[in-house]
């Protein structure tokens, strides 16, 4: 298996940055949910699950510069067969699910009250502490709590609720219609060699 694609397959870096991103998207969406569902507010698992949650987000953040830069330089491997609807259906989800993975880091980071503890090696400093958000308040006289309070509620009730888990339900379905009843080669090119 090449690092980069052909027109076969996707090659092995494409692979790795496609699998990493969704198994981060699980770990980032399982610590919030332990954290609403399996701790109490102010206690020290509450604020680890919160701290792994805001790592994760980092790590998705850059993960997903590297997958959009390496995609620009890599062309995807051809099509299979199918129709313009198919085929602009499947180009319209994977721009969504892009546009999810940058603004998704984006807001948390934007509208999180908190510095990040970066897996506990490093501190991130909040956004309201740099000296960006200084000049935007300055310039356009904005608190912080008026900033962050959109972008908090766009991360958590929009897009973290439920736009997200139906963009990755139809990523999902989409590639099983195609393994399963087109009978194609689409999950086959993130998956294997042949």
């Amino acid at each position: 298996m090449g690092l980069k694609n052909t027109s076969n397959n996707y090659g092995s870096i494409a692979k790795w940055l496609h699998w990493l991103t969704a198994a981060l998207f699980f770990a980032a969406y399982a610590s919030v949910y332990f954290r609403h569902w399996f701790t109490e507010r102010d206690t020290p698992a509450n604020w680890t699950a919160l701290q792994l949650h805001l790592s994760f987000g980092v790590t998705i953040a850059v993960l997903v510069t590297l997958r959009i830069i390496w995609r620009i330089m890599n062309q995807a491997p051809a099509q299979e067969p199918g129709s313009k609807l198919e085929h602009g259906a499947a180009h319209a989800g994977h721009y969504a699910l892009y546009a999810i993975m940058v603004i998704m880091p984006v807001t948390g980071y934007l509208g999180t009250k908190v510095d990040t503890e970066y897996f506990f090696l490093f501190d991130i400093a909040m956004f309201e502490s740099t000296a960006m958000f200084a000049w935007i308040s300055t310039t356009f006289n904005i608190s912080y709590q008026a900033f962050e309070a959109p972008l908090d509620y766009l991360h958590k009730n929009i897009l973290g609720a439920w736009l997200v888990w139906i963009l990755i339900l139809g990523h999902v379905l989409a590639a099983l219609y195609h393994h399963f009843i087109k009978q194609d080669r689409t999950l086959r090119k993130m998956t294997t060699n042949k």
